[in-house]
């Protein structure tokens, strides 16, 4: 006869509040305990079960026994040379890494976070989208980040404000742990963020545009949009073969009128390639009468990638026209060029392999 496996610990920070008070209610612990336990969590953000001074002793000895507190830990990480941003590439548990990129500017803090290790929908111009997919996130892996940013940012007397589900992986391929990650992050007994300052950002996917706007959740929505057209946007984004065009718009339009919310539109400006005159055109036609914005962002070169960004009279270019068709418009800040800050680059460049050295000819 085998053994019986141990049942697995459960990580703390994978529950959303409710969640933890079932978990303490099955234990005969009220709804009281759980607010102590909530707040020792993510106002005082505790790193160990010793540090849960103000919990009952039971229950602390409960959790020592059943649960962990498990939160990424720092692999790797760089620096800007204008001191603003700061990239880390945290590992999991199991040794996966993922980035998190912490950007301060005059008045706020922002991080963009991963929700994937690795990406499916494999967007050619994008470091995440060459390396393939590796798993998803937990919810606790995805609070982990902001946690740990959180930490660095009290050394300075600092506090975010800005979180941007904009990192490695598609945030709508894992639906229900980054949804469970948001309740976390906005839960106001808890970390508090603004449900107005978390924006989410999709290549895409049709079905979870749709159930975003079905469910009513708090986030702000960005869809990667990068060409006007099937064949533009089929070439730079596979994933528009399983969701075309015509679907997606759709989608938008349906999240757009049942929130009654404004979707911004992301564009990576490519030389030559999607920021012509024709494209800016075909993206005005596009968008005219939705209550839209355009994000342009100059592209981030990637090794795996040998398009180049447009060049900043292609860019005001392209936002003329856009203007012409009452579509407004920002480029977006390149933070982090210098520290490979776009999604997945550091990773790419702190894990690839080493070539093995060549034998010398004798």
């Amino acid at each position: 006869m085998q053994p019986t496996p141990p049942t697995p610990l459960v990580n703390l920070y994978d529950l959303p509040r409710a969640a933890l008070g079932e978990l303490l209610a099955g234990w005969g612990y009220s709804a009281y305990h759980r607010d102590l336990l909530w707040e020792a969590l993510y106002r005082q953000q505790v790193e160990s079960f010793d540090a849960l001074t103000g919990l009952r002793p039971d229950l602390v000895q409960a959790l020592r026994e059943h649960t962990r507190l498990e939160r990424p830990t720092t692999h790797h990480e760089v620096f800007s040379s204008d001191g603003f941003t700061r990239k880390l590439l945290l590992r999991m548990r199991d040794g996966q890494t993922v980035e998190t990129v912490l950007m301060r500017f005059k008045d706020r803090a922002t991080v963009c976070l991963s929700t994937q290790a690795g990406c499916a929908m494999g967007c050619v111009f994008c470091a995440t989208g060459q390396m393939g997919f590796v798993r998803h996130l937990t919810p606790g892996e995805i609070v982990g980040q902001v946690l740990h940013v959180t930490r660095i940012l009290r050394e300075t007397n600092e506090s975010l404000r800005n979180v941007v589900l904009m990192g490695m992986g598609e945030p709508l391929h894992n639906y229900e742990a980054t949804m469970e990650a948001v309740d976390i992050l906005v839960e106001r007994s808890g970390l508090a963020l603004a449900p107005r300052f978390i924006t989410l950002s999709t290549v895409g996917v049709v079905p979870g545009i749709r159930r975003l706007a079905d469910e009513d959740r708090p986030v702000q929505l960005a869809v990667s949009l990068h060409g006007a057209t099937e064949a533009e946007r089929g070439a730079l984004v596979p994933a528009a073969r399983k969701w075309p065009l015509t679907e997606l718009m759709d989608a938008c339009r349906y999240y757009s009128e049942k929130r009654k919310r404004r979707i911004f539109y992301e564009w990576a400006l490519i030389a030559g390639q999607n920021d012509t005159p024709e494209q800016a055109h075909a993206l005005g036609q596009l968008l005219q009468g939705m209550d839209a914005h355009v994000n342009v962002i100059p592209l981030n070169p990637t090794v795996g990638y040998a398009q180049r960004p447009s060049g900043p009279d292609a860019v005001r270019a392209f936002q003329d026209i856009l203007a012409g068709y009452g579509l407004p418009s920002t480029v977006r800040q390149r933070r982090g060029i210098d520290i490979d800050a776009g999604c997945g680059q550091l990773k790419a460049a702190v894990e690839r392999p080493r070539r093995a050295p060549q034998p010398t000819a004798s």
